[in-house]
């Protein structure tokens, strides 16, 4: 495929860059304010240039009223990018947000989200007091609360946490986090909930990207993205930038990491690296590829097995790297050839020809450095920890892990290692097993009662738009007992709340902000006042310590206060803790980060260290870093057990085997895949889960022979994703931007199946599945599988900024998958692949 196939620029995904000799981005809240807006002194900034797209005179040169005067160093919340914000501000209000030039990965540039930021500011949908419920049936959009002061509502909540604990039901109260929160605020719930005794403190990870995670841990030692986008302090040397060959998994960067993906792309340009992007549709990341493979969904285990097998049989693999530092080859080359995973048998899984997949194979083995990305549409797989897994075997055999340009880069969207806070000195009661891990388990908790029946929850997220199968959901939470949402907007959450507690948006908190994916980190500012009466996260919680402080019978109020100090309620006093007592961090100090235009990545043990890049490096830094981390490491490369990547070992088997898996996979898949393939079956008991041990899980059966009978009803398959790249979850939808220019929900189908249906493009159709159905625009696209649609996620009822545009109020898409259907391993929910079939509305 060439690059300028369908006419897509690069530049197309992002704005800004630099315009005439200032060097300095282009604004992206109001367009007739240039860039080149004086600075605070007065001086003007240029006039005009090519670089940003824009041209001609700037008629905000010299103008009084349109001059700012300050300018505040902060961070979009939008995406894994978290690219930084310069925020120009007059008389305290936003004029213009650009982005950081002297940032060479960013180089000035933000894309469509980042004025967005301030929207979420200046909005009258805003939750700015917090709020009691005081009628309606729970859900009701007619449910009417009340203010109430923030006193009142932590005590409530406090009351009713103390009055389960009291009963020895301290493991039915849960919490829920979520990617949103300003980092470290998962640290002070985890504190919180042991003091109290709840198992239950879960994050959003499951929803997302654990799956990658939890692979990257095992195989590696650590669970974090390998690589680093930019220049690695340590060598002087480009990392990502230095890549010879891209594979890109179920990951569509140029919508949901738009500037990142446009650094890749630059890099690109030197080497002449090549790409190839595997996703069952075409998106603006496949159309710059040189290779878009489209395989059904839920098959990419299949493909990468193959991939694998042709490189072993074909010895490809880096005999050196695999002598010295891997453990488990040869058991690998025989379980390949066991079970006969060839391109040919891959190719009638998948629909990909297998001189495609050897084709992908050799050029992935033979570039030197190649490095894979992967996301969601991995993650988002019942298969996902194995998935992962086979990955990671793919850099390791190859040589391709521990070197620049190389790496398995799955996104994830989790600090990278726990923050750690001083040592708790308060005596903590013993904890029950936890639930299963992932927080779609609640539903089946309240309604099933098994293995207990959670009664009080607190979310930081909408789990009735992110949640798989949501009618069930509703269920429910409408059978809650008691329901605490935090959030920025009345979402569809809230109305099944009892209290209802409203957050600061991005631009009104200062902290550390990161590019998640290369563990990247900066200081942020606080650009603007806060709305209302809202509160950062952190703040909630400690607030919440110092209620129970006051409530609590049992425990000595000195006790919570020494534990939730009030000194962390400035962040800048909180992350000083986290800095003196979280392992390889020591060199991340507010001072340090807040004199970088480029972020800082972790681990970064001292002042001196120039954090690490390359993850497994064979260089000084990283042994430093590593020791850093546990003193256990020292001279270790890779930090599992026995110094290296592990395949397989005895250890690793009998671990993840009480859970019906193997060290090395086999192949399975969802059973709504066509085609009557290997799938699972999971049993009714629970074991503690190898990965997570302080939860449980169902064992499973792998292999189990699928059958075709959905498919009578539901001839089709259904995935879920990102509408596009103005969209980042939720929130962005509660944005006139967003709205205006995505407020549709475009159900993409191939032209060739919607003639069979009778559909036209831009007809009003209805996805249904044996779980739902919802509605949506029929899109006509070549650009997809036959026997695939594809249905935007992050809508939801509740979403009245489309309003003012006629869009309509949709359910939420996670309406069609069955939550049945999870990795039992990490809790990842299985969003990328239901048996459906679409009719006209």
């Amino acid at each position: 495929m060439k690059h300028d196939q369908h006419g897509l620029s690069r530049r197309g995904f992002v704005r800004g860059s630099v315009i005439g000799g200032a060097g300095l981005g282009t604004p992206v809240l109001l367009p007739v304010i240039s860039a080149h807006a004086a600075d605070a002194s007065g001086a003007p900034r240029g006039t005009s240039g090519t670089g940003g797209g824009q041209t001609g005179t700037d008629f905000t040169n010299q103008s009084a009223a349109l001059t700012p005067d300050k300018t505040v160093a902060t961070a979009c919340q939008f995406c894994n990018s978290n690219c930084r914000l310069n925020v120009d501000l007059k008389a305290g209000r936003v004029l213009a947000v650009r982005g950081e030039d002297r940032d060479p990965v960013q180089q000035g540039q933000v894309c469509v989200k980042a004025e967005l930021m301030p929207q979420l500011v200046y909005n009258t949908e805003r939750l700015t007091r917090p709020l009691r419920r005081v009628s309606g049936a729970k859900g009701s959009p007619h449910s009417t609360f009340e203010a109430v002061s923030w006193e009142e509502a932590l005590r409530t909540i406090a009351r009713k946490f103390l009055e389960l604990r009291d009963a020895g039901q301290a493991h039915t109260i849960a919490n829920r986090t979520t990617g949103r929160m300003p980092r470290g605020t998962g640290s002070l719930v985890a504190r919180l909930f042991a003091m109290l005794g709840s198992p239950n403190n879960t994050d959003v990870g499951p929803v997302c990207n654990d799956a990658g995670g939890n692979a990257l841990a095992t195989t590696f030692g650590l669970g974090n993205f390998t690589n680093g986008y930019g220049t690695d302090g340590a060598t002087g040397k480009d990392d990502l930038g230095s890549a010879r060959h891209y594979l890109f998994l179920g990951t569509n960067q140029a919508e949901t990491h738009p500037v990142t993906f446009d650094y890749l792309l630059r890099g690109r340009e030197k080497p002449k690296a090549t790409l190839t992007v595997v996703d069952p549709r075409l998106t603006p990341t496949g159309a710059v590829a040189d290779r878009w493979v489209a395989p059904k969904p839920h098959t990419d285990l299949a493909l990468l097995l193959a991939m694998l097998h042709h490189i072993v049989e074909q010895k490809l693999y880096d005999k050196a790297f695999v002598k010295r530092w891997v453990t488990g080859f040869d058991e690998l080359r025989v379980h390949l050839a066991k079970h006969q995973y060839t391109p040919a048998w891959a190719a009638k899984v998948t629909g990909v020809k297998a001189d495609i997949i050897t084709e992908m194979a050799v050029e992935y083995a033979t570039a030197k450095p190649a490095a894979i990305f992967c996301n969601a549409g991995i993650s988002h797989q019942l298969g996902a920890f194995d998935t992962y897994r086979v990955a990671t075997f793919l850099a390791s055999v190859t040589g391709n892990i521990g070197r620049p340009g190389g790496g398995c880069n799955f996104m994830h969207n989790t600090w990278p290692g726990d923050l750690h806070l001083p040592p708790l000195r308060a005596e903590v009661p013993e904890r029950r097993e936890a639930l299963p891990v992932g927080p779609d388990y609640f539903a089946e908790s309240i309604l099933t009662d098994n293995p207990y029946r959670l009664r009080a929850v607190m979310t930081q997220g909408n789990p009735l738009v992110s949640s798989a199968n949501t009618t069930k959901v509703k269920k429910a939470f409408e059978q809650l007992d008691f329901y605490v949402y935090t959030g920025l907007f009345m979402e569809e959450a809230a109305y099944y709340a009892d209290i209802v507690l409203p957050v600061c948006s991005g631009l009104e908190m200062e902290g550390v902000y990161m590019r998640r994916d290369d563990r990247a980190i900066r200081w942020q500012d606080q650009a603007v006042d806060r709305v209302g009466e809202s509160r950062p996260d952190w703040e909630i919680w400690v607030g919440l310590a110092h209620a129970l402080a006051e409530l609590d019978t049992r425990r000595p109020a000195a006790e919570w206060r020494a534990a939730f100090p009030k000194r962390w309620m400035d962040y800048r006093r909180l992350w000083d803790d986290f800095v003196a007592h979280t392992p390889g961090m020591g060199g991340m100090t507010r001072t340090r980060m807040r004199q970088r235009t480029e972020p800082l990545r972790w681990p970064c043990p001292t002042e001196n260290h120039p954090g690490v890049s390359t993850l497994y490096l064979d260089h000084p830094s990283w042994y430093q870093a590593a020791e850093s981390l546990d003193p256990a490491n020292r001279g270790k490369r890779f930090l599992t057990s026995s110094g290296k990547v592990e395949i397989t070992t005895p250890a690793l088997e009998k671990k993840l085997a009480v859970t019906g898996h193997s060290a090395l996979p086999i192949f399975y898949t969802h059973p709504e895949v066509t085609g009557k393939n290997p799938t699972l079956a999971y049993s009714r008991k629970f074991v503690t889960n190898p990965l997570n041990p302080q939860a449980v899980t169902h064992p499973v059966r792998l292999g189990v022979p699928g059958s075709d009978a959905v498919h009578r009803h539901f001839p089709l398959m259904g995935m879920t994703g990102r509408p596009s790249v103005v969209h980042f979850a939720e929130v962005t939808h509660w944005t006139p931007t967003g709205k205006q220019l995505n407020g549709i929900r475009f159900i993409q189908i191939h032209p060739g199946t919607a003639r069979r249906l009778g559909i036209a493009d831009g007809d009003d159709v209805r996805v249904e599945s044996p779980r739902g159905s919802v509605t949506g625009t029929a899109l006509l696209w070549e650009g997809i599988r036959t026997d695939t649609v594809f249905v935007p996620n992050t809508f939801g009822p509740a979403q009245k900024l489309g309003d003012l545009f006629g869009d309509p109020r949709y359910e939420a898409a996670n309406t069609l998958p069955d939550d049945r259907f999870y990795d039992n391993l990490s809790g990842q929910q299985a969003y990328k692949c239901f048996a459906c079939r679409v009719v006209r509305a």
